[in-house]
């Protein structure tokens, strides 16, 4: 009797693909309504705003979250999950395995917002805190695996993950065609371990993608700069920036950047601080800071806009007394 082959896309090791992304996205708009898809004018042009800070969640993470466990098989499910996260992914992930009845834990900075980690808790995930600059979050979530036999949710070197974020790009797609426009044809992405950046150059392959980091958590704008990947140097570097701060990219979503041509953009707090304050005033938004790292680099001038200029508002999770403090100037 022949063995039958296993499905191969439910291969961890595959690499995603753009009918992975239009997969993903069928999934997602049976679930969850479009984000809006919002015109900003910056100095005379028209840039696209895909507002990711009103999912349910807050942020984009709800996306591959979903594409990834709606693939688990009935053992995994039954097995449970691991996440990494500083909050938004956390929050994916809690939302997503608590509608599925999926055990979840997740593994978060012991600095992480307190609001991200009182929302990931809310929603039903057991947390697991560690040390941002002393301890690797990958390792503690191994230990983890080990114990529980569950299925890894990485925030960004997954294929599942990569492939739910560019869902994004295939809504904003259909936005922009249902508006009379051809596009995008840049994409400008707030980036942190690159799962959204890969994500929408999968989505959008005729588009030029431009990833967005803080200062200080630079790596993807220096691995692809170098042709290797590279780790932040300074992992006790300081930003308000916490859903930006990841160690290093990883090889999958590294691949995908690299062969796509995407080239990285830093900014700076006072850039970041600046864009938020924008999004309140002109888009009447709650972006987080790592959220509005993307509009930043366009309103401080780093980036060439397009004719079709989509621009990722990725997050709105961030702490009441901070973004008083951002808005207020």
């Amino acid at each position: 009797m022949t063995q039958q082959s296993p499905d191969p896309l439910l291969d961890p090791n595959r690499a995603p693909t753009l009918a992975g992304v239009e997969r993903a996205a069928e999934k997602v708009a049976a679930l969850l309504p479009q984000t809006p898809l919002l015109p900003l004018e910056v100095d005379g042009t028209t840039i696209w705003c895909k507002a990711e800070c009103l999912q349910p969640v807050g942020a984009f993470k709800i996306r591959g979250a979903w594409h990834r466990l709606t693939d688990l098989t009935p053992e995994q499910a039954a097995a449970g999950v691991v996440g990494v996260s500083s909050g938004n992914h956390a929050q994916g992930v809690a939302w997503a395995a608590k509608r599925l009845g999926i055990p979840a834990t997740i593994v978060m900075p012991s600095n992480a917002p307190k609001m991200k980690l009182a929302a990931t808790r809310a929603l039903g995930a057991e947390v697991e805190l560690y040390d941002r600059v002393t301890e690797s979050r990958d390792a503690v979530a191994a230990k983890l695996l080990a114990a529980s036999g569950g299925t890894l949710m990485h925030a960004y070197g997954d294929p599942w993950i990569i492939e739910g974020q560019g869902s994004a790009g295939i809504e904003a797609r259909a936005q922009l065609a249902a508006r009379g426009i051809t596009g995008p044809d840049k994409v400008i992405a707030c980036c942190g371990g690159g799962g959204l950046s890969a994500g929408l150059a999968l989505a959008c392959p005729d588009a030029e993608i431009i990833a967005v980091e803080p200062e200080g958590w630079d790596d993807v704008t220096r691995s692809l700069v170098a042709g290797e990947i590279l780790s932040v140097e300074d992992l006790a570097y300081p930003t308000e920036c916490d859903a930006l701060q990841t160690p290093q990219t990883w090889p999958i979503n590294f691949a995908v950047l690299q062969a796509r041509g995407v080239r990285g953009v830093v900014v700076t707090r006072e850039e970041v601080r600046y864009a938020m304050r924008v999004a309140f005033e002109r888009l009447h938004l709650v972006v987080e800071p790592g959220g509005a790292a993307a509009l930043a680099a366009v309103l401080a001038g780093k980036v060439a806009l397009g004719e079709a200029t989509l621009v990722t508002l990725s997050g709105g999770n961030v702490d009441p007394e901070l973004y008083a403090e951002i808005i207020a100037g």
